[in-house]
């Protein structure tokens, strides 16, 4: 059933390559009647709007337990940003096919944007066929529940488009550890074979699957962060690794002077069983 919510401004976004990634991966229709659910007001409403019938979208609230003091960062932020694409990790690597490609007529994205809990969405089921989260599952409370919830507004035959970080399925817990130092509150990435598995176990069938590298600058990730000592260390453990040192799962060179490090990232398109 749908939940109250209260409302606060919208706004756009620019379109970086990553996010044009995203939106080859989505397959945007003239006809789609769009909800793009973010911890914030990302660029996804706007991105989608040309594209597409109608878009509403949601600045979602964690559960009351989970939410942070006002003025604090929130655990994932990505703008548009420079970011290195550096190539697939997947063994069945996505291709944007010519055909993907269909006429569009324009839309907006609505004027206002609703503010709910990612587990109370105040809308009615099968309400839209293309519902879209980029980089907010780990920060919206439980991912189980945040999941179901996404699939209740998702129409049969609609699509559920999950954009967020992951781990290799090989890869060590050192990763998890540095997001840990940023945000001592992160609850961990998930691997490539939790994510899909917890999109099934949710009452999804995984459609398409896009797994890709990611290599962006050290300073932007930790801009906003309040405990300095830890940026410090997180900075010094990334150049000892440079230097030889112990790997820490975020694979850093130095790129024009600059330090850069690796992330793994996921699309995912499910539809509800």
């Amino acid at each position: 059933m749908p939940h109250p919510a209260t409302t606060t401004p919208g706004t756009g976004g620019a379109i970086a390559p990553h996010l044009r990634r995203l939106l080859d991966f989505v397959e945007p229709t003239a006809e789609d009647v769009c909800l793009d659910v973010a911890r914030g007001t990302g660029p996804m409403p706007a991105a989608l709007a040309p594209q597409v019938r109608r878009v509403a979208s949601v600045d979602a609230l964690p559960p009351p337990e989970l939410r942070r003091d006002p003025g604090r960062t929130p655990t994932v932020t990505f703008g548009t940003g420079p970011v290195r694409i550096s190539g697939d990790i997947d063994p069945r690597p996505y291709v944007s096919h010519p055909d993907s490609v269909r006429p569009v007529r324009r839309g907006t994205p609505d004027a206002a944007t609703v503010r709910a809990e990612a587990t109370r969405l105040p809308y009615l089921d099968d309400s839209f066929s293309l519902v879209t989260t980029r980089f907010s599952l780990y920060s919206l409370g439980d991912q189980r529940r945040v999941l179901r919830e996404l699939l209740r507004v998702t129409r049969p035959g609609g699509r559920l488009i999950i954009a967020d970080l992951v781990r290799g399925n090989l890869t060590g817990p050192d990763r998890d550890r540095l997001e840990r130092l940023r945000d001592p509150d992160h609850p961990g990435l998930l691997s490539i074979a939790a994510l899909t598995d917890l999109i099934t176990s949710c009452g999804a069938s995984v459609r398409r699957l896009d797994v890709f590298t990611v290599e962006r600058p050290i300073e932007p990730w930790l801009a906003g962060i309040r405990d300095e000592l830890a940026a410090e260390q997180i900075r010094a453990e990334l150049l000892d690794e440079v230097d030889g040192g112990p790997k820490t799962g975020a694979k850093p060179r130095i790129i024009g002077g600059e330090l850069w490090f690796t992330q793994s990232w996921a699309h995912v398109a499910a539809e509800p069983i």
